[in-house]
């Protein structure tokens, strides 16, 4: 196909300005994987010049959107022929209506089954490892996941582990705090059914969880992880609480931003020497651009609706399909600097339990921590995409028609202010009982997340990442 992109002169001149003296993971920081841009001593030195990338890869699941689409999912896996199919709950959902429509289903088809009913919401290491284990134990051939993203992560993951029966967790882990090693073989076949409106993990390759022992989230990214199936009924959605509302749809909202303006895929850094290692998270690129921009604008509209009114079942269903518009875009470009600081603030929270999540642990919701950051973090990359920025600020109502490029940042992050504002949305990282005196360790939380922070479209290290959450301890 035939992709606008700008001169090589142009890609040159971005890439020295983001690369020279860099100190993030993916433009040479300390303590972590040079990439090597125009000029640099150790291209000149080296006795063959690497290619930079050049491709980009568009992955998604199969999706079914419709009201009432889960009674189907029997016959989906009758159809596989499966034989012992693991079902994947959280003890909530195990109450409430979407488990019930899968079981029945199941039962019509005659398909056998067990259901593991114990899914940490935000998993951990260990929560994760009690679902490998039970998995491994079962033995199923075919998984089905019924819950929001903790849910589907934890059934990406035990699928992966049973399959590779042999494999320690960290195996598959990201680097630097795992091994990064491929999916090289299939998995088996995954059907998710999403039962919030936020996290697209229906749509990708990604498992995140909590990794105790390092204070910090990470996670496993591999196309082979997508689910075979998302099945997206807006009546699994329909018993959400407000609060998990509000925090599901802010993490599309953040999904869509930080795919949409992400560093460009061709100036990632090298090209690998096998399709297999090029990641799943690659890059703004034109195809996720579409998706993304879209949910943001379907964000802006339904999610206030959908906070402000239970009763509002419109703007529900189009924060479901939001949700795996962004799932997709994201999926494939990745997130970046939003995302980066919240493994950190969620990782380290000691002492916040958010309001109408039922937890037996502190917890701040995935999509509360990465909006938080979302005014500062646009503050900061505004320079580097001006005219997206201002897009977005526009889609978010700001008045942009007199907007000077150089103020795109922080007419962007005015807008966020107003918008999680008028959401109810916690004021700042200080909400959640952190200080200045956090910031520190909240750095070095962040640090190894090596996956996002390298799609940031600005040189991001330690000070960088300093100013951002000292910025938000506040927002309003």
């Amino acid at each position: 196909m035939s992709i606008l992109r700008p001169s090589a002169k142009t890609v040159s001149n971005l890439m020295r300005m983001v690369g020279t003296s860099c100190s993030c993971p993916a433009h040479s920081a300390r303590g972590t994987t040079h990439v090597h841009h125009p000029g640099c001593s150790h291209r000149r030195a080296s006795a063959s010049t690497p290619r930079p990338e050049y491709a980009f890869e568009m992955a998604t699941s199969t999706v079914r959107v419709g009201t009432g689409a889960t009674q189907e999912i029997g016959m989906d896996l009758a159809n596989l022929k499966s034989k012992r199919v693991m079902v994947f709950t959280d003890p909530n959902i195990a109450k409430l209506h979407p488990l019930k429509a899968v079981v029945e289903s199941l039962e019509r088809a005659k398909v056998n089954f067990t259901v593991f009913k114990d899914v940490r919401v935000e998993p951990s290491d260990k929560s994760f490892q009690d679902a490998i284990d039970a998995a491994r134990k079962y033995n199923p051939d075919a998984i089905v996941a019924v819950g929001g993203g903790s849910t589907i992560d934890t059934a990406k993951a035990a699928n992966l582990y049973t399959v590779f029966g042999d494999a320690h967790l960290l195996d598959f882990v990201n680097a630097p705090l795992g091994k990064g090693r491929p999916v090289d073989r299939p998995l088996l076949p995954l059907i998710a059914v999403p039962t919030t409106a936020g996290t697209g993990s229906e749509c990708t390759g990604s498992a995140i969880f909590d990794l105790k022992e390092k204070g910090a989230k990470t996670g496993i990214a591999d196309r082979a992880l997508k689910p075979m199936l998302g099945i997206i009924d807006p009546l699994n959605t329909r018993s959400m609480p407000t609060q998990v509302r509000l925090a599901s749809g802010l993490d599309v909202l953040c999904h869509a931003i930080e795919s949409y303006t992400a560093i460009p895929y061709y100036m990632r850094g090298e090209a690998p020497a096998n399709p297999l290692q090029r990641p799943a998270y690659q890059g703004s690129n034109p195809i996720s651009d579409i998706w993304s921009s879209h949910a943001l604008r379907m964000v802006a509209k339904a999610l206030p609706r959908s906070v402000a009114n239970p009763s509002d079942t419109e703007a529900q269903d189009t924060m479901t399909l939001a949700a795996a518009y962004a799932g997709i875009g994201f999926g494939n470009g990745g997130v970046h600097l939003m995302h980066g600081c919240s493994y950190g603030i969620s990782g380290l929270n000691r002492s916040y339990y958010h309001p109408e999540y039922v937890s037996d642990h502190p917890l701040c919701p995935h999509g509360i921590s990465v909006a938080v950051t979302s005014p500062a973090v646009a503050e900061f990359t505004g320079s580097m995409h001006p005219d997206r920025h201002l897009e977005i600020a526009q889609v978010l109502g700001a008045d942009v028609t007199n907007a000077k490029r150089d103020d795109a940042g922080a007419i962007l992050g005015d807008a966020l202010r107003r918008f999680l504002k008028d959401l109810g949305v916690p004021n700042g990282i200080s909400a959640f009982g952190y200080t200045s005196a956090d910031i520190g360790a909240l750095v070095d939380s962040i640090l190894p997340q090596h996956r996002v922070l390298k799609l940031s479209p600005r040189q991001t290290g330690a000070e960088q990442i300093a100013s951002i959450l000292e910025r938000s301890l506040t927002n309003y």
